[in-house]
């Protein structure tokens, strides 16, 4: 494979060199299921189902496995506050998320372990630690001995001296730093059975515990988000060394939506939720949105940058669907754009994708314009496969649920506009431009708009 990505570890880009030929293996850390999904939550999961498209071109077996966090202190807080059990309110966030990536487009992940059931992994992974000497148990509390490993630090940068775990204060911690993997039971909280008490388990143990369950003790690629690096994946990469597994070999993090500076997050209050975004755009329009940019940048949300997505989404579309309706089917085959395999192959580098995928419409368009349907088609042939790999080919079943005689009026509609533009492009060429906006005026009026670009009149229907 020539894939390079940018390794949060080493700090740089690396070469991407599989365990094990003609396969890869993927952990993303998924939703901690307290509440709706909104774009921020997202994000990741899209990324990472770009990942796994590029990595599958070719027929290698991926296995990508995609958790869920179904006991933590949020949701049982979150539950306790609408009087539901806590099991309950897991459970019916875990669909919504569920519902979101299914909306948008992402493949369904190879596992989607839930935390609740993997507790016997866990009870081993604490036992192997505590025989090792890197964690001890203090009143049914279990915790990682963060100075018995002497690498602690090393994906995140930290310095020992500066940790700061952002847990609870509790007596029996022989250091402050040290962070914690099982939770001794409180009353009315969901607990388990283990050699050290009754208890549930700690956030970071849970990853670590599911990684290496389906992936084994060593594993291609861990990803997440930025957020997570420490103490998240700092703390999972810890106690999975120390236990003695290799744990990760690359380690992957994609950059926040922003609103206004900041990192969406509920706590702020400046989310915008999936069902709400899915009342404004079509869901494969919003997957374009979020993958367009470069997952290692920062997205400002904003309906302006919305809508440009859109506009620019329309434009493929479009130009497929004029193909399909002059030159004949289009077919998901093809070679893809060398500049979109380059761009692709150097850390996911989408915005340089899209922009040959672009490329490769306006060639398209231009031979559409002349006649050449085989080169149009030829162009839309590899439209197509290019898209796919982002999971926004307009032409896919999944974008495509009209009926036929929708898609019959579809047709006669094309063939109707497309015949007022020739006659509208004729009249500015002969100057008539009294005729040129009488004919944009009559497309206006029966809902059709109209934008001129370097690659001739592309029109789509108006939202109101």
């Amino acid at each position: 494979m020539s894939l390079h990505i940018y390794d949060t570890a080493s700090r740089s880009m690396r070469e991407f060199h599989p365990q094990v030929n003609g396969t890869a293996s993927i952990y993303v850390c998924g939703a901690t299921v307290q509440g709706v999904p909104h774009i921020g939550h997202v994000r990741s999961g899209l990324n990472f189902d770009v990942l796994r498209r590029w990595l599958a071109r070719d027929g290698a077996d991926v296995t990508l496995v995609r958790n869920v966090t179904d006991i933590d202190d949020k949701i049982l807080a979150k539950a306790a506050e609408h009087d539901r059990p806590w099991w309950e309110w897991a459970y019916t966030h875990e669909r919504a998320f569920e519902d979101a990536y299914d909306a948008l487009g992402c493949l369904p992940p190879s596992y989607a372990p839930r935390a609740t059931g993997h507790v016997t992994q866990m009870v081993e992974l604490m036992q192997r630690l505590i025989d090792k000497g890197h964690a001890y148990d203090v009143d049914g509390d279990v915790y990682f001995d963060v100075r018995s490993f002497p690498e602690y630090g090393a994906l995140s940068g930290q310095r020992l001296d500066g940790v700061e775990q952002g847990e609870t204060a509790v007596r029996g911690k022989r250091d402050p730093r040290d962070f914690t993997l099982w939770k001794a039971a409180k009353p009315g909280e969901p607990s388990w059975p283990t050699p050290w008490g009754d208890g549930r388990p700690g956030w970071h143990l849970e990853c670590s515990a599911m990684a290496t369950t389906y992936l084994g003790g060593t594993f291609d690629i861990h990803g997440g988000g930025l957020d997570l690096i420490f103490p998240h994946h700092e703390n999972e990469q810890a106690q999975s060394r120390a236990a003695g597994d290799g744990f990760a070999n690359y380690w992957m993090h994609n950059y926040w939506v922003t609103l206004a500076g900041e990192k969406m997050a509920k706590s702020l209050g400046n989310t915008v939720s999936i069902p709400a975004m899915l009342d404004k755009v079509r869901a494969q329009e919003l997957r374009y949105y979020l993958v367009a940019p470069h997952y290692r940048s920062h997205i400002e949300y904003s309906e302006e940058a919305l809508q440009e997505a859109v506009t620019s989404y329309g434009r493929i579309e479009s130009f497929l669907r004029r193909v399909a309706e002059r030159a004949g089917q289009v077919q998901l085959r093809g070679d893809m754009c060398p500049d979109f395999v380059v761009a692709m192959d150097n850390d996911l580098n989408t915005p340089q994708a899209v922009a040959a995928l672009h490329n490769k419409v306006r060639q398209g368009n231009t031979a559409l314009a002349d006649g050449d349907h085989e080169t149009a088609r030829a162009a839309a042939e590899c439209v197509r496969r290019m898209a796919d790999i982002l999971g926004v080919d307009p032409l896919s079943p999944k974008w495509n649920d009209a009926s036929s005689a929708d898609l019959g009026m579809r047709q006669a509609l094309t063939t109707l506009v497309d015949r007022l533009l020739v006659e509208r492009q004729e009249a500015r060429k002969s100057r008539d431009f009294a005729r040129s906006d009488a004919l944009r005026d009559q497309l206006h009026d029966a809902g059709i708009a109209v934008e001129d670009t370097p690659d001739g009149p592309q029109w789509t229907l108006k939202d109101d």
